[in-house]
């Protein structure tokens, strides 16, 4: 431990304190806020890390030592040792770890050492210690640790505070691996423990809020790796990992460093929050950014700049612990085996399941072999990695990768190769990824390693899921996912050259971080890419689109009125072909489900299946040929008609209620609903009564939402009162369509989700509950309440912005669009109709977008005489008014309808 510090802690100056003191208990604490003070400003100076933890471990000792003394047994009465254990025992104490005791025994403890150990305790809590401990005998140890690996491995760590040395040296002893858990075990144990651990954080380093102790990459893999040196090697130290054949010098700084970077972030994590806190959750990352001296700048905010550090840390630690690991299996399981090398060629063999190359001057000799690595591995599906040996070759040479590199046709062959192979491309990228190899042979692609996206849309780094967009493209070839992703399955194995999506999906997100428009950027980086590596023009021009409009599809899908011919047109003439449509199709698939896994639902799903399916009969018929809109309405019309005739409907009837009822209508619902709402409306007859009809919608691009149509007597305030009221009903509005009948009836229908995104499907319970609360508010609209107050969630509140609203005339349509992009907040959509309701203005219809934190909605508006907005004047206010309104809504205020008319 470390020498006397006399600044953080003065033993004769604190006996004394306690000599003149009845009770202990104020000036144990005193000291305890002292040495907090100097430790947190010993970090704030920068001191280093190592001294500081350890510093407060000793710390730590020192008290538990004058504590000890006037509670424990007597001389002779007993034999009892002080033992720290975990983090404590390592001599690693953050400002709120927990102090982990084992309180070790002879033998059976009497009445007499029961209640001075109780007494000891009680002490300890009532000083503010967080204290685990447990108490047991030499026997207790060894049959609870044979048991119980985290109970070995706590012992694995023990450290004499005070007491009896040889009690702690017969149980060191006694557990030791010649009596339990051997090192071929405990490696299994470790190893298994780890896999469970990192799958908890969807084995991926790049979580958008880490733990910094749990996560892959993180604390505990550092101590996992030391654990398993210790228990198989004797190593008790990190530096002493730095021998031959273990660690080299460069491979122990840098995992050194790592471990240090980790130690200051999780120091500054206990001190922001006041506890024992290791998750980097979004409330500290800004604070901890700015701590360690990050600060904006024109192309990345301080926050995005950390957690890139942050994120390339972790990954170096997870590239080491992959090495150091692949080491323990050769060496702990396989140590004894006879099994004979198979060679591949000159250059590399298959030993024990594993590629290992023939000798360690493969790369130097040859650095072409550095990339033919990685296309054996794909092209040899037996292999099941790489020997650690190999591994470390492979890390010594990638300084081989420069432009001469890059530019040799033999490495260019071999990269281009690994995107033919039938299996193994996600796999070997990823590898090529961890390996540091990836980044090298593409500098774009470097730039983008461990880059956030701040943001709760992309729960990942840009290249983590842009390896997760390769590797959803490679599952929708495989059977097991073709009835989730039926048609994206069905195309990707008609494409003609599937290895140009596959580069298209390595680049569509390349140009991020570089100011600017990351789709024009990452194209013509593409394209450079594709020129260099000799690729045909017309797949250059193929990729180069694909990432320069690999965004279209899903945004024409969510924001644009696919149900109108000239939106299909519009777009068909944008793809321009059946090919390029199929590769966007399946592109943009891979995209959603790879940039967060909430994202994918059965109503997004149908939408991009509609826009698809519509556009590839829009290319059929021929772009010089687009549908009429009054040949679909007719069709359309004439479909219903025959539905409502089957049901006994009065044909003049229905004729006479059509003739109320504008081409858009007709347009917007299909025949089947044409017919569910015709029917209805007819047998409400002339009813004052609001109608309200709920049932899970037949409309292809949102199934699996639930429909609501809303029928009556036209007010301004219907659009407002009605979202409020799902609001309060726990809702999420997907879509809303809006009209007025020549009769002045309003007609509204709306397509909702659960507020968590779940289905509400045939629940008679639930459609009841809406029909009541749609019907009651509606009926009295002048009654209802307030927008619906809810906190807003703990993670959307680091996501406020100042709200970007556009407005702007259709050019097609006698309608003004206005565009929202805003933080998402409760009550959001009824607040904005609150104020179109303030500016009497009649909304259309609506397209409602929620991307994680944000919202991006379309609204289509006219003025009271349903005409478009003409005003400059009004439009300015119109704006102003929503940036206010909204801005305040982020903050978490609430804003009453009452204060809206």
């Amino acid at each position: 431990m470390l020498d006397m510090d006399l600044e953080l802690f003065n033993p004769e100056e604190f006996q004394r304190n306690l000599d003149e003191q009845v009770q202990p208990i104020s000036v144990f604490r005193n000291a305890i806020e002292h040495a907090r003070m100097v430790l947190d400003q010993r970090f704030l100076d920068q001191h280093d890390i190592q001294e500081v933890i350890q510093a407060r471990a000793w710390f730590i000792d020192q008290l538990l030592i004058h504590a000890w003394p006037a509670q424990s047994c007597s001389e002779g009465d007993c034999k009892v040792a002080l033992v720290a254990v975990g983090g404590y025992g390592r001599a690693e104490l953050h400002p709120y770890s927990d102090i982990d005791l084992l309180i070790l025994l002879e033998n059976e403890h009497n009445q007499h050492l029961h209640e001075r150990i109780t007494s000891f305790l009680t002490l300890l809590w009532d000083i503010g210690l967080e204290v685990g401990h447990s108490v047991r005998t030499i026997q207790e140890c060894v049959e609870e640790a044979r048991n119980d690996l985290t109970i070995m491995t706590n012992l694995l760590e023990s450290r004499l505070v005070t007491g009896e040395q040889q009690l702690l040296d017969a149980m060191r002893e006694q557990t030791g691996p010649q009596h339990m858990w051997p090192s071929q075990e405990f490696f299994l144990g470790k190893r298994a423990e780890q896999r469970e651990r990192h799958n908890k954080y969807n084995d991926t380093e790049y979580n958008l809020e880490p733990n910094v102790k749990g996560s892959p990459g993180g604390l505990r893999d550092v101590q996992t790796i030391m654990w398993v040196a210790r228990r198989r090697f004797g190593m008790r130290t990190l530096s002493s990992l730095e021998a031959p054949g273990f660690l080299t010098e460069g491979e122990f700084r840098l995992l050194d460093q790592a471990r240090s970077f980790l130690w200051q972030v999780r120091y500054a994590l206990h001190m922001l929050a006041g506890r024992n806190e290791d998750r980097l959750l979004l409330d500290y990352q800004h604070k901890v950014a700015h701590m360690f001296g990050y600060t904006d700048d024109d192309s990345k905010q301080a926050i995005e700049q950390f957690m890139q550090k942050y994120y390339r840390v972790i990954m170096g630690i997870s590239q080491l612990s992959d090495l150091i690991n692949q080491y323990f299996e050769e060496t702990i399981l396989r140590s004894e085996s006879t099994e004979l090398p198979t060679p591949i060629n000159e250059r590399f063999r298959i030993r024990g399941g594993y590629l290992e190359a023939c000798n360690p001057y493969v790369f130097s000799d040859t650095p072409s072999a550095i990339m033919e690595v990685f296309v054996l591995l794909a092209q040899h599906p037996e292999i099941k990695g790489v020997r650690s040996q190999t591994i470390r070759l492979l890390r010594d040479h990638r300084h081989l990768i420069d432009d001469d590199f890059r530019h040799d046709e033999r490495n260019i062959n071999f990269f281009l190769a690994l995107f033919s192979c039938k299996e193994g491309v996600h796999m070997n990228l990823r590898r090529m990824n961890r390996y540091g190899i990836l980044g090298r042979y593409l500098p774009a692609f470097g730039h983008i390693v461990g880059q956030m996206q701040h943001d709760l849309f992309h729960i990942y780094t840009v290249d983590a899921h842009t390896l997760n967009l390769i590797k959803h493209l490679r599952k929708l070839r495989h059977p097991d996912f073709a009835e989730k992703f039926s048609l994206a399955s069905a195309i990707i194995g008609r494409l003609p050259k599937p290895e140009l999506i596959y580069l298209a999906g390595l680049f569509h997100d390349i140009g991020k971080g570089r100011g600017g428009n990351h789709s024009l950027l990452g194209a013509d980086i593409a394209e450079e890419f594709c020129i260099l590596h000799k690729l045909p023009k017309a797949d250059t021009s193929l990729i180069k689109w694909l990432v320069r409009s690999h965004l279209v599809m899903s945004v024409t899908a969510q924001r644009k009125d696919i149900s109108d011919p000239e939106e299909i047109n519009n777009f068909a003439m944008l793809v321009g072909d059946q090919t390029r449509l199929d590769y966007l199709y399946v592109l943009t698939v891979a995209d959603i489900n790879a940039t967060n896994p909430t994202l994918w639902n059965s109503w997004r799903a149908q939408l991009l299946r509609q826009l698809y399916s519509e556009t590839r009969r829009a290319l059929r018929r021929g772009l010089e040929n687009p549908l009429e809109r009054e040949e679909q309405i007719s069709t359309r019309q004439a479909t219903a008609l025959s539905l409502l005739i089957e049901e006994g409907a009065d044909p003049e009837a229905v004729e006479q209620l059509w003739s109320q009822l504008g081409d858009d209508y007709f347009l917007r619902h299909s025949a089947g609903d044409i017919a569910w709402h015709s029917e209805a409306i007819l047998q409400h007859g002339n009813s004052s009564e609001p109608l309200v009809l709920v049932r899970e919608t037949t409309q292809r691009e949102f199934d699996g939402a639930t429909q609501i149509f809303v029928y009556g007597v036209h007010r301004h305030d219907f659009f407002a009162v009605t979202v409020a009221t799902l609001d309060q009903l726990n809702l999420s509005t997907l879509d809303a369509r809006i009209m007025t009948s020549t009769g002045q009836f309003g007609i509204e229908t709306y397509i909702v989700l659960d507020a968590d995104g779940d289905r509400i499907g045939h629940d008679s319970e639930r459609i009841k509950k809406i029909r009541t609360g749609l019907t009651a508010a509606l009926r009295n609209p002048a009654d209802y309440p307030a927008i619906i107050q809810r906190r807003v969630p703990r993670q959307l509140k680091h996501f406020s912005f100042t709200p970007q609203i556009t407005i702007h005339n259709d050019a097609q349509r006698p309608y003004t669009v206005v565009e929202v992009v805003a933080p998402d907040r409760p009550g959001l959509l009824a607040r904005i109709a609150g104020i179109f309701l303030e500016f009497n203005l009649a909304l259309v219809k609506a397209k409602i977008i929620t991307l994680g934190e944000r919202v991006e909605d379309v609204f289509f508006i006219t003025d009271a005489q349903g005409l478009p907005l003409s005003d400059p004047e009004l439009c300015h206010a119109l704006q102003e008014s929503m940036i206010a309104q909204l801005s305040t809504g982020a903050s978490g205020t609430v804003t009453h309808l009452s204060n809206m008319y």
